[in-house]
């Protein structure tokens, strides 16, 4: 008899600890929803933001017509890719051709005294700020998540019920570590 009420009680423990660990991975994924949301709220006024500074520049600096046209490109892209790895990669592109329009403005010194382009290059610049902690919280959100659902006995409980990792923003390649060298 005993055996039984031992048999039952180890069944019971692991239903439990099976229902804890499901519930901690949906919780989880679901921080990791949130900072993404967050991170495209961010995104989504930069990219409210861009059209004006690129119609600010291009009264300037018209025949810098090529940088402008790749911004607006990248930031099209950007919004119409459905793919979370590409998604984030494009947004990196976004901020590194960001700062080529601001070494482009370096070189006219009427555009750097417009008072339009001062106040888009301070909301473009507070916005960059704001994109950057979205970010650290999104990837700390995902290392949380991505850790739950790697680490072993967690990981078996993780892909029995399809918990998958997801992609951390990072950098795209070795090239985006570097300066920005802009040659007019």
């Amino acid at each position: 008899m005993t055996t039984i009420y031992l048999i039952i009680a180890i069944v019971v423990v692991l239903l439990v600890l099976l229902l804890l660990v499901y519930n901690s991975l949906v919780r989880l994924r679901n921080k990791v929803k949130e900072a993404l949301a967050t991170m495209d709220v961010c995104l989504k006024k930069r990219f409210d933001l861009v059209p004006q500074l690129v119609e600010v520049v291009r009264g300037y600096a018209g025949h810098e017509s090529q940088v402008l046209q790749e911004l607006a490109h990248k930031r099209s892209s950007a919004m119409a890719d459905g793919d979370l790895a590409r998604r984030l990669n494009g947004e990196q592109n976004i901020s590194e051709a960001l700062k080529h329009i601001f070494v482009v403005a370096e070189d006219y010194p009427d555009l750097k005294a417009n008072q339009n382009f001062l106040r888009l290059q301070e909301q473009l610049s507070a916005m960059e700020d704001e994109i950057a902690l979205s970010r650290r919280y999104y990837n700390g959100s995902v290392r949380e998540y991505n850790n739950q659902c790697q680490l072993f006995p967690l990981s078996l409980v993780a892909s029995a019920f399809g918990f998958k990792s997801m992609p951390m923003f990072a950098l795209a390649d070795d090239r985006e570590r570097q300066a920005v060298d802009v040659k007019l």
